[in-house]
């Protein structure tokens, strides 16, 4: 089993190298068997299970059943020995779009901070035990992957994009930070792509996501029917035998001239830099010298965001980069129980407010410029919890994290 379990992490998304904008509602964990077998449905295969997100009319946005759904599903099925794989896909036209901040909003207002937590320890959990598992873990993301869609994917084995996908951690926008695993695997793309994305919330297509390591494969969505099928017949618990059966129905594809993955070099030169405030005068300097459309819309973006989002972005990734998983997610929740209950700043709720409830798209954010977010108000959101407050508890003894 370690030998296993050691190929599959040589084969992850750092060899290769959310939230969503949609909502319902979140619920407290006390899952119901109908509600949580309709929101996350099981397909069983010769040497596999498959389970499909079935909340379509959210874009399968994420909530407390369907996390608590997948996470027993997948720890029944590690322990099974006659299924060698695990599948995760979608029905509708998105894979996951995220979770469901709207629902985090109303909670908030209500005072019902407990549900807040709840869906995110559920969350986390479950994103955990994917970045851990045991057994080969296919997604296949046919359609929108972003914030948590992106945390219940990504860390595993291997992805599969499509001309369907598009990939955005769009958190700092509705003044969130990305979390939901992001700060460890965008940590470790190549150069500073990381920060980029982190930062400005940009929208990546399934080629892109190819070229900068966050898919594994890509195939065209009419032809994901035939990798079901096969994936479906194999008996195997051997990764490679996975890989070469998504190799065999993958494309070989690039991104065309417009994608920041041809900007790798003005990426790295700007997002390398120390502090936010240096980011966007390099980013300033470069559309200056060469009129690119490119640099005018990042800086439109990150001028758009919330400025403590961004200096908490910058430093999540930065710390990222240096911690392994559980630590990437004991942080992620600090950061985020500080956003919802409003310790230092009210941007998160701000931020959905103006871009999701009410739509102005007017958020107030506070503070109101980078040259007022101070550095103890950053750091405050890092700081671990004192007595009165539990730290994220994760299975790491039994479940080892990786670099």
């Amino acid at each position: 089993m370690q030998s296993l379990r050691a190929l599959i992490k040589r084969r992850s998304v750092f060899q290769s190298t959310p939230f969503g904008f949609r909502s319902l509602s979140v619920q407290s964990c006390d899952v119901t068997k109908d509600d949580a077998e309709e929101l996350v449905l099981v397909e069983g295969k010769a040497s596999s299970r498959v389970a499909v997100l079935n909340r379509t009319d959210a874009l399968n946005a994420l909530n407390t059943k369907m996390a608590v759904r997948l996470k027993r599903l997948y720890e029944s099925w590690e322990q099974d020995p006659d299924i060698g794989f695990v599948v995760v896909k979608a029905n509708g036209r998105a894979f996951c779009a995220g979770g469901d901040v709207v629902s985090v909003y109303n909670l908030m207002k209500e005072g019902k901070v407990e549900h807040c937590k709840e869906f995110f320890k559920e969350s986390y959990s479950f994103m955990y035990l994917v970045g851990t598992y045991l057994k080969p873990h296919v997604a296949l993301l046919n359609g929108f992957t972003m914030g948590g869609g992106a945390g219940i994917s990504i860390p595993g084995t291997f992805r599969v994009a499509t001309n369907k996908t598009v990939f955005a951690t769009p958190e700092t926008l509705i003044g969130f930070h990305p979390d939901a695993t992001a700060s460890f695997y965008l940590s470790h793309l190549p150069g500073y792509i990381g920060e980029y994305l982190a930062l400005t919330g940009e929208k990546l297509t399934g080629a892109e996501m190819v070229a900068c390591g966050l898919a594994t494969h890509y195939t065209d969505s009419a032809r994901m029917a035939l990798v079901e099928d096969r994936l479906g017949k194999l008996v195997t618990d051997d990764p490679s035998v996975v890989e070469g059966c998504l190799e065999k129905c993958g494309e070989l594809v690039y991104p065309d001239e417009r994608s920041s993955m041809r900007r790798i070099e003005t990426i790295d030169k700007c997002f390398s830099l120390g502090t936010v405030e240096e980011i966007i005068d390099a980013l300033e300097s470069e559309a200056s010298i060469s009129s690119d459309e490119w640099c005018t819309a990042t800086l439109k973006r990150l001028k758009e965001a919330s400025p403590l989002g961004l200096k908490l972005a910058l430093k999540s990734i930065r710390e990222g980069r240096y911690q392994t998983l559980d630590q990437c997610l004991i942080r992620e929740y600090r950061m985020t129980l500080r956003s919802i209950t409003k310790q230092v700043s009210s941007d998160f709720s701000e931020g959905v407010r103006a871009r999701l409830v009410d739509k102005d798209l007017n958020p107030k954010w506070n503070p109101p410029r980078l040259d007022l977010v101070s550095e103890d108000m950053v750091e405050s959101y890092f700081a671990p919890f004192g007595e009165s407050e539990p730290e994220l508890e994760l299975p790491t003894k039994l479940r080892e994290a990786f670099t």
